[in-house]
């Protein structure tokens, strides 16, 4: 049989290429049109896609400690005390390496890392310009060295020389928002160079929580130097007046404002934020605080500037602070939103349900938070403000108080659809969510499902408070499923609640009054041997139990349930030794 003959052809592509390839034919004559190919484009990966792709792959596993500790396996928390105390321990050890590769660069001038981290390879923060000169000015702007900047700047002045406006506004910007003092470690840890945004919510905090000793000074050195500049552009005012507003000098800001719009020059977005924010505390009456608050927005449309999404937060976070007498306003500021095709952040919705909270009025707030929950049905959220990490910790209190377990479940599916996990927060807030989800689970569900719950949430996710075993133990008691007390109890003595006196009567309780069979009565004794070795051991500790005499009865009826009477009768010699009187 002959074999097809091969020949060399050629393929046009629509790019205009040839590419030759080879052509069979057998006993008839191909056809010589050239043939169109479509060659897909050209696709970029990122250098990290596959550990991504492989991180996809992997499922949570229930029975480890969290991801963060997984390090170090001596730092692997077993009760809800060493997990905070592992955690700041962890992130003081951060903070001191970056510190040493920061002070000794020389010790560190290999790069191993394939990609590149820029964030673990050490920082230039050395000065590099000696002498007195604006550039060398600039450099100790950019290396955020508030005080020697000043120093420099003054020292320029009396040589003679006038820094330029634009470097004279990059030092107000540094004083302002550090507010005329050196950065500190937590000052520095979010901080990001050349990054508008994350100085937008550096400058969003709320306003309550100042940080100590962060207060703004009467003449100060970005007043003085404010002061002192001969010729003052938009920029100077728009960072005093931020400055003055992170710093809690509402009033001062407002006074300022005064002074850009009498020299004919217009704020910005950022400044707007500010000033927004600090309405509320302007002003003593409701009224006049959303009066403020509306003129504000006025000004905006009036000197044409655009708002984004982090000036409709924070127009909610001041009626917020206001309360219930604006929900007519704050829902104003939604439909706003969406006639700008603006999309709400998870923050805009914690604002809403608390500007809708009012103690006592449950269902409004469940059915406002299940409008919510519909609108964000499948949506998966990107952190575009600080505040979105109170979202779902918000949320699942409204859940609880309001005993809806339907909308609890609705509200957890949304954390778990994409990365929303991300914006759980942190440790307060992840324990606060998971916490409640828990507590609401025991009181609406039936043993099975709460000891789902419980294998699934613990100990990786949530460490129960002592609240949180009674919670469990009392769902055990409804549900007559007193065969999982000992294995409850040696979870309470591992994560560190062996000294709550109410946790070890209640089990004693919960064993006394049960009717178990011969063999479960052997492990109940057993048990009560233990929490009879906790109460002899607190002796000893900073943690001393109050005996009583419930506890110490119940302890004797099981031993001598159990048939060990020489140790029953032990206990009821302690009695009297412990002026105690049993029933």
């Amino acid at each position: 049989m002959a074999l097809p003959c091969v020949r060399l052809g050629v393929v046009r592509l629509r790019s205009g290429t040839l590419l030759r390839g080879l052509c069979r034919s057998s006993s008839h004559q191909t056809s010589a049109a050239a043939e169109e190919i479509e060659v897909p484009r050209r696709k970029t990966w990122d250098k990290t896609a596959v550990l991504q792709a492989l991180a996809y792959t992997v499922n949570h596993d229930p029975t480890s400690s969290a991801y963060m500790f997984l390090d170090d396996p001596y730092l692997l928390p077993s009760t809800s005390t060493d997990y905070k105390l592992f955690s700041l321990s962890k992130e003081s050890g951060k903070n001191a390496a970056k510190y040493i590769v920061n002070m000794y660069p020389n010790l560190f001038q290999k790069d191993f890392a394939e990609p590149h981290i820029p964030c673990l390879m050490p920082e230039n923060i050395q000065p590099q310009v000696e002498g007195v000169s604006e550039e060398a000015l600039n450099e100790r702007i950019l290396l955020r060295r508030v005080n020697e900047s000043v120093d420099l700047f003054d020292q320029l002045l009396q040589g003679g020389t006038t820094p330029s406006v634009e470097t004279t506004n990059k030092l107000l910007d540094l004083i302002c928002f550090y507010g005329d003092r050196e950065p500190t470690t937590e000052d520095q840890q979010y901080q990001q160079e050349d990054n508008e945004s994350e100085k937008v919510k550096k400058r969003n905090v709320p306003l309550k929580r100042i940080p100590a000793g962060r207060t703004w000074r009467e003449n100060n050195n970005a007043e003085r130097i404010f002061n002192l500049m001969p010729e003052r552009s938009a920029h100077s005012y728009r960072t005093m007046i931020r400055g003055m507003v992170k710093h809690g000098a509402y009033a001062q800001a407002f006074n300022m404002y005064t002074d850009l719009l009498n020299n004919r020059y217009t704020g910005d977005v950022y400044t707007f934020n500010a000033l927004i924010l600090a309405a509320p505390e302007t002003k003593t009456e409701v009224k006049d605080k959303g009066a403020l608050i509306v003129e504000l927005l006025n000004h905006m449309v009036q000197q044409k500037v655009t708002p984004n999404l982090l000036t409709f937060n924070s127009v909610m976070k001041s009626l917020r602070k206001i309360g219930p007498p604006v929900k007519g306003m704050a829902m104003q500021t939604l439909l706003e939103m969406k006639a700008l095709d603006i999309e709400p952040s998870l923050a805009t919705y914690s604002h809403l349900l608390g500007v809708f909270y009012k103690p006592g009025d449950l269902l409004g707030q469940s059915q406002l938070l299940t409008s919510i929950l519909e609108q964000t049905r499948g949506k998966s959220f990107a952190a575009k403000d600080p505040d979105d990490m109170f979202f779902f910790s918000e949320a699942m209190r409204v859940c609880l108080e309001a005993k809806d377990l339907d909308l609890a479940y609705e509200l957890h599916k949304l954390l778990n659809t994409g990365d929303n996990w991300r914006l759980l927060g942190k440790t307060p807030q992840e324990f606060a969510y998971y916490g409640r989800l828990f507590h609401i689970v025991c009181m609406m569900e039936n043993a099975d499902v709460v000891l789902k719950w419980y294998r699934e949430l613990v100990p990786s996710r949530y460490y129960p408070t002592s609240k949180g075993f009674q919670n469990l133990l009392q769902v055990l008691e409804m549900e007559n499923r007193l065969e999982l007390i000992p294995e409850i109890w040696k979870d309470i003595k591992l994560l560190g609640h062996s000294n709550k006196e109410y946790l070890l009567e209640e089990v004693l309780n919960l064993m006394a009054t049960g009717k178990p069979n011969a063999e479960l009565q052997a492990v109940f004794a057993d048990t009560a041997v233990s929490i009879k070795s906790v109460y002899e051991s607190s002796n000893t500790s900073k943690y001393q139990l109050k005996v009583s005499a419930a506890a110490f009865g119940n302890i004797a009826l099981l031993l001598t349930r159990a048939g060990r009477l020489e140790e029953a009768w032990k206990i009821l010699k302690s009695f009297k030794t412990k002026n105690l009187v049993p029933r």
